[in-house]
């Protein structure tokens, strides 16, 4: 065997190695599997884990924007039944420090413990105005708390409607953005905390800075990684006891922050919120790329919040059958100690058309008030978010109060947040490293079936090769007897001399002369 017929040879076998391993790895996912279950591994809630550290302490800046409707039309409001002017103003910007305190692990290292701190620092450069002085006209909604739990007590009501009164306290209220977050002493309530024991102090942020929500417990994804992050309980409960359904009360889902990798297009993703006191679900609506991150984006339907006759499962979320909302809103009374409290999208964004109508100065617009999560779905890492929500309050003839006698049921807005959050730098970069050894181990076999197919190029380059210089030999054989002019009839054989010289290793010398025509 020639040393070129040993190189096509060894070039065959190492085409076709390649190629079998490589296709077999492929089909069978060998690699892409193994990465999988790695990260399955290192994704789980335990010291010592990639993600422990982050889940804790998040690194990457989480803003707080508040935005109030400040009513420019009250008087006409509330003694001709006019129509509602608010102006959106704000934004009022806040960094939110999150941290997980008291962190343990419990029921054997299946589950981990923790409690959510918030705090809040004010942002001027971020902001459109001092909140120390710049002044809100809003709903009083201390005032309309009180009338709202004296409803269907006519003497009562008409007693604290004399209160009201003597003291100023409206139907509206003219407060500072720092009052009405952080709170204020209101008149009404100091009165009634004189008779029976209550807060006599109001803001819609009061006692949540540099507080926590309660304990919550939490699955580590070890046993499941499905599960990773998922609530296990919030305060102790497994349900809630707020809504009329058990479906309602359940509590599905992570806190919005830690979700599952591997995270599949076809998938609702579940949050439980405290602020809403219920599980939301959100659904895939496109894909993404954030700092060349690639990332799946997840938004709340408009199923969310529908109306019982648009989602049947939503009927568990009526305070009573005589109290269920149109599509759009939520009323959380029931957790907000029966305040007329009502929670929507802001502008009522995915609401009826009515709710908007309703209000001067209301314009649902999609890039403003849409909540969504972007996130990596390899990972499942959060690369960017934005939480948006609306506080509104239902406003009615109530009665013993005469200053309402001119109003129709209005969900009037008060405010909306917008909590954002974009990935940092630096663990944008870790996410870039982590998928980039990702995409390299799982395609490993395809690195393996690409070098079969350059091997198989060079083996049919050889092939063709060898074929050609086999059948330039063979006509080089055959070229003079199929192509000569002479032949044996015009060859002679002669002596080169006289004597016939012998050589005594190549014998005799012949010479061979063209045969001669004979003379006439």
């Amino acid at each position: 065997m020639t040393r070129r017929s040993c190189t096509l040879y060894a070039v065959g076998v190492i085409c076709g190695t390649l190629l079998l391993v490589g296709i077999g790895l492929v089909v069978s996912q060998v690699f892409r599997t193994f990465m999988h279950n790695r990260l399955k591994k290192e994704i789980v809630l335990v010291e010592g884990s990639r993600v422990f550290e982050s889940w804790k302490s998040p690194p990457p800046p989480v803003y707080m924007e508040y935005f109030f409707f400040n009513v420019t039309n009250v008087n006409e409001f509330l003694e001709r039944g006019a129509k509602p002017v608010v102006k959106q103003i704000g934004p009022y910007t806040y960094r939110e420090y999150r941290t997980k305190d008291n962190v343990s692990m419990v029921e054997n290292g299946e589950k981990v413990s923790a409690y959510n701190t918030k705090s809040f620092v004010f942002l001027r450069e971020k902001s459109v105005g001092d909140p120390a002085v710049d002044n809100i006209t809003t709903v009083n909604i201390p005032a309309w708390a009180v009338m709202n739990e004296l409803k269907g007590s006519f003497w009562k009501a008409s007693m604290v409607s004399v209160w009201m009164n003597s003291m100023g306290s409206g139907l509206f209220t003219t407060r500072t953005v720092d009052e009405l977050l952080w709170g204020y002493d209101d008149p009404l309530l100091a009165r009634i905390a004189s008779i029976k024991p209550m807060d006599k102090v109001f803001g819609l942020m009061y006692k949540k800075n540099g507080s926590h929500s309660g304990e919550f417990v939490y699955h580590t994804g070890e046993q499941n990684y499905m599960d990773y992050g998922h609530v296990e309980t919030w305060k102790g409960q497994r349900q809630l006891d707020f809504w009329t359904s058990n479906q309602s009360n359940s509590i599905n889902g992570s806190d919005g922050s830690a979700f599952h990798p591997f995270l599949d297009k076809n998938e609702r993703i579940y949050i439980f919120t405290p602020d809403l006191c219920r599980s939301i679900y959100m659904e895939f609506e496109k894909d993404v790329e954030v700092k060349g991150i690639p990332a799946y984006r997840f938004t709340p339907p408009r199923s969310v919040l529908a109306s019982k006759e648009e989602n049947p499962a939503n009927e568990g979320f009526c305070v009573t059958p005589q109290e269920c909302l149109g599509t759009g809103l939520l009323k959380v009374s029931p957790c907000r100690k029966g305040a007329p409290v009502v929670a929507s999208f802001p502008h009522f964004y995915l609401g009826e058309e009515k709710y908007v109508a309703a209000i001067e100065g209301m314009s649902p617009k999609r890039e403003h008030h849409q909540t969504y999560l972007d996130l990596n779905p390899t990972t499942g890492v959060i690369v960017r978010a934005n939480k948006r929500a609306q506080i509104n309050i239902l406003l009615s003839k109530i009665s013993g109060f005469s200053n309402t006698r001119n109003l129709n049921d209005t969900i009037f807005p008060v405010m909306f947040i917008n909590e954002t959050v974009v990935i940092d730098d630096a663990s944008a970069a870790r996410v870039h490293k982590l998928l980039l050894i990702v995409t390299l181990v799982s395609n490993f076999p395809l690195l393996i079936v690409g070098l079969g197919a350059i091997m198989l190029a060079i083996f049919i380059i050889l092939l063709y090769r060898a074929h050609k210089q086999k059948n330039e030999v063979k006509r080089t054989v055959f070229t003079k007897p199929l192509y000569a002019t002479s032949n044996e009839e015009d060859t002679s054989y002669s002596a080169v001399s006289d004597k016939e010289k012998e050589d005594p290793q190549n014998g005799t010398y012949i010479g061979l002369t063209a045969k001669s025509e004979p003379q006439e």
